[in-house]
């Protein structure tokens, strides 16, 4: 049997059908779909079947809100019915904070045009007849929740496809893949035959990181057992039965013709084994376990009491895939060309499966979805993340994750410690209290006694701000030194290193050697992939440093591009190798000199020089860069050395007043300087113009990817720019996706916001709706305020930043305070 395609898709559930079907409407049909048993035989086909179209983001809620417009339309595209029926919802409230939380929420409905509402507990009850309302705080409506059955939802999808000409091969098992020169170049079937494909689509839900392994790539969830009960018919349901969220309980409760569907979300999952005999069972049931389902059926009797007196005709238990973060896994591999995922839907599969089959369809024809997916892509986490013990010790938070308070910067306590730098022991003797963002464990803050260790979550003023405060107050007169060892470090080396960076820089890059310089790399739309600083370390030698969360992401886009053009570079990924200080604040030069034989003076070391020189006895590279405004150095430092490192410069920084300084602290003064961050002020979808750094524009050198795109719009002009805030006369907590309203119009969201401690102002970054026309100056005629948890406050433009507006104290000017 020949079956070659240009596409494989592996997995029949309702994620596969859906890339199936969003691959032939844009015309794409050469194309197999494979599955092991029978469609929707995985997990699809047991799945409660709840559609909510609100998330906590903008592209997320638009990914989610794809289902309310498709889903109605399916019978008349396909001839199938899907089953949906638009229901309402409420999102239950048990505490104030869980409101704040609620109210955070309902702006992101009002920007997508969904009917949100906040309601109190009374018109709970008038909308739910028979649910409790003793100890509710309050709700959210959302008028466009609804359900929909997910067979239907597979029936729909598969039709369409087939129709359109592509195959779709059941009892077809994939057994490993071909790779040619890095590349998927075919799929194994377990028959013994191949078939010869470009692209192959990991869509196999609870079994994909099997799948993934096949093929040496991470793929990051696990399997659990999810469980749900449906009871007997109840008297008197109201039609259709809205769709409850009792977030604090952990459970929520559907209708199902007259009948309730009852499920949760508990801690301390159970971790489902898929790669034994059970896993291979088609339409899997696993054993009931009322012990385990006993808090949630409880809740459900304290919830709606006249559950008490009916029966239970079916308790389901079946397989669910869930990953570390709790966002789905989607994009192309890093580690592998041409392999895609789409998988670890975290038991919101049917209702994702619109907006994910859209976006996997446009990122595997165009290159990239239309939307900002980076929160979803799998390229976020690194091997060690899909290792059986470290998703397995995942779960015992991730699952209830999901209904959990979604604090801001909750930070989790499962599967922790496992990437640690060179200084971690010395940092955990210095009062640090970590996080672990990025998966590497980082100091958050500094605390001065155990009352500072313990995190108190909140949505207010947070708890560690005053350590944070002390941090950036003593850098700004003596010396920060900060931990920066997450740092992605990767050496472009080779004949053709200049060829290689010029193409994917839009900065000019052949510069002297020992200068480092910032700059964007673009994507052929013009939208930035990356932001990072390129040092040139000698005629053929570069170091780029980007942030730590982009490190699989950074090294594949350098490399694939390195050998899709043919040059003669290479690319190392040092950043295990080197650990990197941050020696910042107006006495850094001061402490720094002390302990070398260098001249460190303005005019030897100026901003952006980059040198090898002795630090003690340690020799590093030292670069005056800063992301946090003040005259400052980062060392990189072999792993070996650098504890000899710290060590000299915490005996030296005594009489320099040396404080440690967290993460926290470096964010809030990132923010008053107004510098952008990538994946919060700048991505994929936005260029360097419209973010305002086309100073880091060379239009002088040559082409680079993305110039002539850049170019059009540029002359086109844009429709809106990244625009800096400051809250008047308030401290509300600023974090991102906060609605900006430009003279009481809607006009854009927040990127990223938070407190700055040297200014003692909440501070925000933004894009704003404008004519492409209007001058900064009529910009700034304007009126702006912004919308936090219910409430509106004054912003005030900012034009310059509000610490040290002129950026003298980075060229070591204190008196520019």
């Amino acid at each position: 049997m020949k079956e070659d395609a240009r596409i494989v898709i592996i997995g029949g559930g309702v994620i596969g059908l859906s890339v199936a079907y969003h691959l032939a409407e844009l015309g794409v049909t050469d194309v197999v779909l494979i599955e092991r048993n029978q469609l929707t035989s995985g997990t699809s086909w047991h799945a409660a079947g709840i559609v909510g179209p609100l998330r906590a983001t903008l592209n997320l809620t638009r990914l989610a809100q794809y289902a309310t417009e498709l889903f109605p339309k399916l019978e008349e595209l396909t001839g199938q019915t899907s089953g949906y029926r638009q229901t309402g919802g409420v999102w239950l409230a048990r505490r104030e904070e869980r409101m704040s939380e609620l109210k955070r929420i309902a702006h992101m409905g009002d920007v997508c045009g969904l009917k949100v509402e906040i309601i109190g507990a009374d018109v709970v009850g008038e909308r739910i007849p028979g649910i409790a309302l003793d100890g509710l705080a309050g709700a959210l409506w959302v008028e466009e929740d609804g359900q929909a059955n997910p067979v239907d939802i597979c029936a729909a999808y598969a039709k369409r496809a087939r129709a359109a000409g592509i195959r779709v091969l059941e009892g077809t098992a994939c057994s490993g893949f071909v790779i040619e020169n890095g590349r998927v170049a075919g799929v194994k079937l377990a028959s013994g035959n191949t078939i010869r494909c470009e692209v192959a689509v990991n869509c196999a839900g609870a079994w994909a990181r099997q799948i993934g392994a096949m093929a040496g790539v991470p793929v990051p969830l696990q399997a659990a057992e999810h469980m749900y009960v449906v009871t007997e018919p109840v008297a008197g349901l109201p039609d259709p039965f809205p769709i409850v969220r009792d977030l604090d309980e952990g459970i929520y409760v559907k209708g199902d013709s007259g009948k309730l569907v009852l499920g949760g979300f508990e801690p301390n999952a159970k971790v489902l084994d898929v790669t034994g005999p059970v896993g291979d069972r088609p339409f899997l049931e696993l054993p009931e376990d009322w012990e385990q389902f006993e808090p949630f059926m409880s809740a459900g009797l304290r919830l709606f009491p006249p559950l008490a007196e009916t029966g239970i005709r079916h308790f389901m238990n079946g397989p669910e895939s869930f990953t570390p973060d709790t966002q789905p896994l989607m994009g192309e591999s890093p580690y592998l060309r041409g392999f895609f995922v789409a998988a670890g839907f975290n038991s919101t599969g049917m209702m994702s499966s619109a907006g994910a089959g859209k976006a996997m369809a446009e990122w595997i024809v165009d290159g990239e979805p239309g939307l900002d997916l980076w929160p979803l892509d799998i390229a976020r986490f690194d091997r060690g993340a899909a290792s059986r013990a470290f998703v397995e010790a995942r779960m015992e938070e991730s699952v209830a994750d999901l209904f959990r308070m979604h604090w801001p910067y909750k930070q989790s306590k499962a599967g922790r410690g496992l990437r640690r730098s060179a200084w971690h022991g010395m940092l955990d003797e210095a009062g640090a209290v970590f996080g672990a963002p990025t998966g590497w464990e980082r100091p958050l803050w500094y605390a001065r006694d155990e009352a500072e260790r313990e995190p108190r979550y909140t949505f207010g003023r947070q708890f560690w701000w005053q350590a944070a405060e002390r941090e950036a107050v003593a850098m700004a007169s003596g010396v920060g030194l900060f931990e920066l060892s997450p740092f992605t470090k990767l050496d472009v080396t080779g004949r053709d290193a200049v060829k290689l960076l010029q193409q994917l820089a839009a900065n000019n890059i052949d510069v002297a050697e020992g200068r480092a310089v910032y700059t964007q790399m673009l994507n052929r739309n013009g939208g930035i992939e990356a932001d990072v600083t390129v040092t040139r370390c000698g005629e053929t030698a570069f170091r780029i440093v980007s942030g730590a969360a982009t490190r699989q992401k950074d090294f594949a886009w350098v490399a694939r591009h390195a050998s899709d053009l043919g040059l003669d570079a290479s690319v190392f990924d040092a950043t295990s190798a080197e650990a990197v200080l941050g020696v910042m604040g107006p006495r850094s030069r001061e402490l720094l000199q002390q302990l070398t034989g260098a001249d460190l003076s303005e005019a030897a070391f100026p901003f952006s020089a980059s040198r090898r020189i002795d630090i003690g006895m340690v020799n590093v590279r030292a670069t005056r860069v800063s992301f946090v405004g003040e005259l400052g150095y980062e060392l990189y430092v072999p792993v070996e050395c650098a504890e000899s490192l710290l060590a000299a410069i915490r005996e030296a920084g005594k009489a320099h007043d040396a404080v440690f300084c967290g993460h926290y602290a470096l964010d809030g003064c990132r923010l008053e300087k107004g510098y952008r961050h990538w994946g919060h002020d700048i991505g994929p979808k936005e260029t360097p113009i419209e973010a305002g750094l086309g100073f880091a524009v060379s239009w002088t050198k040559g082409g680079f990817i993305g110039r002539e795109a850049l170019e059009a719009r540029k002359a086109q002009g844009f429709g809106r720019r990244l625009l800096h805030f400051a809250v008047d006369g308030a401290n509300p907590l600023l974090l991102h996706d906060e609605p900006i309203y430009r003279d009481s119009k809607f006009a854009g969201l927040t990127t990223s916001g938070g407190f700055g401690f040297r200014t003692g102002l909440s501070l925000c970054l933004g894009y704003v709706a404008c004519d492409p026309a209007e001058t900064k100056q009529q910009i700034a005629t304007s009126s702006y305020e912004i919308a936090v948890a219910g409430e509106r406050f004054g912003l005030r433009l900012l034009d310059r930043p509000p610490y040290d507006p002129t950026g003298g104290r980075m060229r070591g000017q204190q008196e520019t305070l």
